[in-house]
Formats: structure tokens, C-alpha cells, sequence
């Protein structure tokens, strides 16, 4: 199959295919559109089974950049690389180098960060052959804390939207997953008074958040049929589904997972249910956002300003759903495509 006859090809701008023989690299970097202007996604490591699924990846992953960096008002475009191999046992720093030669030619159309499978001294090993490249260690900053803070702005205003509360005071919120952006997350809306019922394969992390935070913990699986207000998913994608939907109790859907939806037809179920979902790539911009701030003359009031402005952009979303009379996830896509439009 053909890169243009690819479910996920979009109207892509650029593809490109990287092979170093003396590094072992096999990589693609695809450019979705420049439109708002060059492109910026991060680059992923992971063992394909098939080469056919690194293409599917790069191409859906870099269209979704497009849309979460016009949604998070950069002037960016979306892109994203994927690398072929085991984060844990192929990459080396001569694999690093011979990506950001390939990064390199293209000239800055295209920005390169960490994703799964990378880190900032990979993307520090990737600098030293481009000055096209973002998040690396020693010069960056941890984007968890703005992430979260982009996360617990959003789903404020989706309560507000759904429950007409400006706060979320007693408000029962279940939390799947407790890593860096999901404690920091629970954190926050415990400060702020809610009531907390998390769950997570780390059970160092979920000891802690009832220590800490008061939470009550439940198993994996069991999150899903929570009697709360919000579910809020920060753990892995694809966990609004066929099997989940009918378990849901929540009213509200917020939360920082990337591609929490299986298929976007459950989105459309969702608003069918009464379920009102903010957008996983709206909601959790607020890391890409900070990543746009950072560099010598970096201004954390003035980055966590924009991060702010994440609850702003959640409102638009939901009164274009309204309006147009449809699910959110539609309307956040027409809203995005509204900024990038040529």
C-alpha cells in the first residue's frame, strides 16, 4: 500500500524516510501542515510489528499535532517522527545523531521533541546535528506540571459547563493513572476540594494519593463504574470504548490521556449518553504550550497564562458543539480547523 492510499494520509505536505545503515536507524518524519506555520511533534519510539503501522502512526500522530497546536493558539503547524525499534535495547546516541542530520535537511519545516520511547538526553544527543529540536536536557523545563495545570483549568470548565458549578468543591472526581501528570492533576483538585477516587498499576503511587490526598483506591478495571461527577483519564489511550462506555457513571470526561477515544464514533456515543467529553487534544495541550514558552527569555507567569487560556478554548468547544448540534469532538476538530485553514 501506497503512503497516498493510507486511511490515515491526509492531505500531508511532506513524508520522509530515514535509513542509516552504519547507526541502524530506520525512521519516518511526516509533515502534516504548515499553514500557522512549521511544523512541531514529537518523535516516538516503538517496535512496529510492520513497517505499514509505523506509516499509519506517523501520518495519524502528525495530523493530530496540526490540530492540538491550533487549538493551543501556537504558530505551528502539526509533524511528528517515529523511530522502528526498542526504546530499551536498539536506540543509541549514534541513532540520535543520524535523526537530526535527517531533521536537519529539512530545514526547520519540521521540529523535533521527545515522545514515547524518547527522553531529553536523547533529544540532546539529536542536537548536536540540528538546532531543530525542543525539550533538550539541561535546557528545557519538566512540561507534567503545565500539562496538568492545562487539564485542571479544562475540567473546570467543563464542570461548569455540565454542572454549572464555577468550582469543584465536593465534586467526585475518579482519576485513572497517577504518574507525573495525573498525581500532579489529583493534587490540584484536591487543593480544590474534590473528592478523590484514583486507581493505577504503581501501587507506590496509589499508597500515596490516599496518604496524601485522601483518595480511595480501587482496582484497575473497576474505575470505569465509579459513582462520581468525573472521570478523568491520565494513563493510556484508547480506553473510551465499547466495553467502558456502558460502565460509565461520570457526567464529564476530562482528563489528560492522549487518544482516549477508541474510534471516533465513540465520541459521537457519548454525546448520545448525556456524557459530556472534553477533547483529549485540546484538554492537554498545556506541555506543548510550555514548550513554545521555553528558551532564554522564558517567563513562567507569562507560559502559565497561555496554559490558562486552555479553559477558554474548552468553552469555544463546547458552544460550537451546541451551536452546530454536535458532539464536541466534532466541534473541536471544526474549531481547529478553522484556525489552520489556508
Amino acid at each position: 500500500m501506497s503512503v497516498f492510499e493510507n486511511i490515515h494520509f491526509d492531505g500531508h505536505e511532506q513524508v520522509v524516510f530515514c535509513h542509516d545503515t552504519k547507526s541502524g536507524l530506520k525512521a519516518i518524519i511526516a509533515i502534516h501542515n504548515t499553514n500557522r506555520g512549521p511544523s512541531l511533534g514529537g518523535c516516538r519510539m516503538w517496535s512496529y510489528e510492520h513497517e505499514a503501522d509505523a506509516v499509519s502512526d506517523v501520518l495519524r500522530l502528525s495530523r493530530g499535532m496540526t490540530y492540538k497546536n491550533a487549538l493551543a493558539d501556537l504558530p505551528w503547524g502539526g509533524g511528528k517522527s517515529v523511530i522502528i525499534g526498542n526504546a530499551k535495547t536498539d536506540k543509541t546516541p549514534e541513532l540520535m545523531q543520524a535523526l537530526g542530520r535527517y531533521v536537519e535537511t529539512l530545514s526547520g519545516r519540521y521540529t523535533i521533541a521527545e515522545d514515547v520511547g524518547t527522553t531529553p538526553a536523547d533529544m540532546k544527543e539529536i542536537a548536536k546535528n540540528t538546532t531543530h529540536v525542543q525539550g533538550v536536557e539541561g535546557e528545557g523545563y519538566d512540561p507534567s506540571p503545565a500539562t496538568a495545570f492545562g487539564v485542571f483549568t479544562g475540567l473546570k470548565a467543563s464542570v461548569r459547563e455540565k454542572l454549572g458549578r464555577s468550582d469543584v468543591e465536593g465534586i467526585r472526581i475518579a482519576v485513572q493513572g497517577l504518574g507525573h501528570v495525573g498525581y500532579d492533576l489529583a493534587s490540584q483538585l484536591h487543593d480544590a476540594g474534590a473528592e478523590l477516587v484514583v486507581t493505577d498499576i504503581d501501587e507506590t503511587a496509589v499508597t500515596r494519593a490516599r496518604t496524601e490526598l485522601g483518595a480511595k483506591a480501587v482496582g484497575l478495571n473497576d474505575i470505569y463504574a465509579q459513582d462520581v461527577d468525573v472521570f478523568a483519564p491520565c494513563a493510556l489511550g484508547a480506553i473510551i470504548n465499547d466495553d467502558t462506555i456502558p460502565q460509565l457513571r461520570a457526567k464529564v470526561i476530562a482528563g489528560a490521556a492522549n487518544n482516549q477515544l477508541a474510534e471516533d464514533r465513540h465520541g459521537e456515543i457519548l454525546h448520545e449518553r448525556g456524557i459530556l467529553y472534553a477533547p483529549d487534544y485540546a484538554i492537554n495541550a498545556g506541555g506543548v504550550i510550555h514548550i513554545y514558552h521555553e528558551g532564554p527569555g522564558y517567563d513562567k507567569q507569562k507560559a502559565f497564562a497561555h496554559v490558562g487560556r486552555i479553559g477558554d478554548t474548552i468553552t469555544e468547544i463546547f458552544a460550537r458543539a451546541k451551536k452546530d448540534g454536535i458532539s464536541p469532538n466534532r466541534a473541536a476538530a471544526r474549531v481547529a480547523e478553522d484556525r489552520f485553514a489556508a
